[in-house]
């Protein structure tokens, strides 16, 4: 009893008395590296901004704060109930676990073909993000995605999805959902049902090999254009200065950027992906949208980061990774218009989480009708990216400029409405 209860202890979270006020939450465990960017992916998988955040480990405890500022809607019991799974085990503490991508691939959940016809009409913008909505409220993870309209005015709707509770084969849980879902759908709904899908369906969902020729360079890139990253997408400087001047063992490094929606977690999944060790860290948010961060790190070995093209290399990565941490894009397919946003995937396999939740509400905002859409993985570059791919409504591509709509979900994205 006593070790259930101080595994529950692990996290602690203080909620706020008002709606804008922050709610802190605690963390007090066996450390790992990699733990940062599994806890911050949380936390934006719940829609949660942090505002301030002190991390401090001794190599085998770490103790963590996070401020965020939460929702009305936000079930605190659950995020805490997600967070302690991601914690490492009490029994653990015989040294520091060193983040292999293995660990996080050992157990994948099973695939689940979420499929409904229904009535898409004039009157039915928004509905794809309605439907979008109800599957992140139910904790059911979009795999992948493919939506097309008939001529008719029939919409097919195909979402490969998994399950975080992993109850998805039961009768009860896939009642819920289609009872969920036909509360979102309506009367124009024609049919709606759940099955398992094998691994072969499954290895369908990395997607066609075909991008646009025409924006796979630049949206792709993993360079820093010889422009001044302060143009027309950050207003804001972006400064990233490494130091191993402070200790033995650490290398410092401090970062001056302009705030956006899951900038801790792009810090965190960089360094967890070079499988670098955070010892201490601390970000603030400040005024006028900048945002500043204070990390010592060290490598896998222990030590600092002494080799300067090691330090360079994971300089340049965390400079793109602020700076285009998603890839927009809106371009011609044939006759249509397009919709291209594209974000990177962890090495453990996990994507960005929300992505095609914020892009269906920056849609609907815009009031801008989906065509047909398509989630896949693809490698370019020598690394593997989500891909979505928006076919907007004739109609609507003609009556929304595409500057507007590339801008439109970009902030959403960003968080910069």
């Amino acid at each position: 009893m006593g070790i259930l209860h101080a595994y529950e202890d692990a996290v602690q979270i203080s909620e706020s008395e008002k709606v804008k006020d922050t709610t802190v939450i605690t963390v007090n465990c066996p450390d790992k590296t990699g733990l940062g960017c599994d806890l911050c992916r949380i936390i934006l998988l719940f829609g949660l901004s942090i505002t301030r955040g002190d991390m401090s480990t001794d190599g085998k405890w770490c103790y963590i704060v996070f401020w965020v500022v939460g929702k009305p809607t936000t079930t605190w019991s659950l995020l805490k109930k997600r967070l302690l799974e991601v914690c490492p085990s009490y029994f653990s503490m015989s040294g520091i676990e060193y983040y292999r991508p293995e660990m996080d691939r050992t157990k994948p959940h099973d695939v689940f073909l979420l499929k409904f016809w229904c009535w898409c009409s004039c009157d039915r913008k928004g509905l794809l993000h309605n439907v979008t909505r109800v599957l992140c409220e139910l904790e059911l993870t979009i795999k992948r995605v493919k939506v097309s309209t008939a001529p008719d005015g029939r919409m097919m709707g195909l979402f490969f999805v998994t399950d975080s509770r992993a109850l998805l084969h039961t009768q009860q849980r896939q009642e819920e959902t289609i009872r969920r879902l036909r509360d979102v759908l309506g009367d124009s709904t024609l049919s709606c049902e759940i099955e398992m899908v094998g691994p072969e369906v499954t290895a369908c969902s990395q997607g066609s090999l075909f991008l646009p020729s025409a924006v796979t360079e630049d949206m792709f890139s993993l360079e820093l254009s010889s422009e001044n990253p302060t143009g027309s997408v950050f207003s804001n400087p972006l400064s990233i200065v490494m130091d191993n001047s402070l200790g033995r063992s650490h290398t410092l490094v401090q970062i001056l950027c302009q705030d956006h929606k899951g900038l801790i977690y792009d810090i965190m999944r960089t360094l967890k992906d070079y499988n670098i060790q955070v010892s201490y860290g601390r970000f603030c948010a400040k005024a006028k949208g900048n945002c500043e961060v204070e990390l010592f790190i060290m490598q896998a070995d222990g030590n600092k980061i002494v080799d300067p093209n090691k330090r360079n290399a994971l300089c340049s990565r965390l400079r793109m990774e602020l700076w285009r941490p998603l890839r927009v894009a809106v371009v011609n397919r044939g006759p249509d218009t397009e919709l291209l946003v594209a974000n990177p995937v962890e090495l453990s396999g996990r994507g960005r989480p929300l992505v095609f939740h914020d892009i269906t509400l920056a849609l609907e905002t815009l009031n801008t009708r989906i065509f047909s859409v398509e989630i896949g993985r693809h490698m370019v570059c020598n690394r593997e990216w989500e891909v979505y791919r928006i076919l907007i409504d004739e109609a609507d591509s003609l009556r929304v400029p595409r500057k507007k709509i590339e801008e439109g979900v970009r902030n959403k994205l960003m968080g910069w409405e």
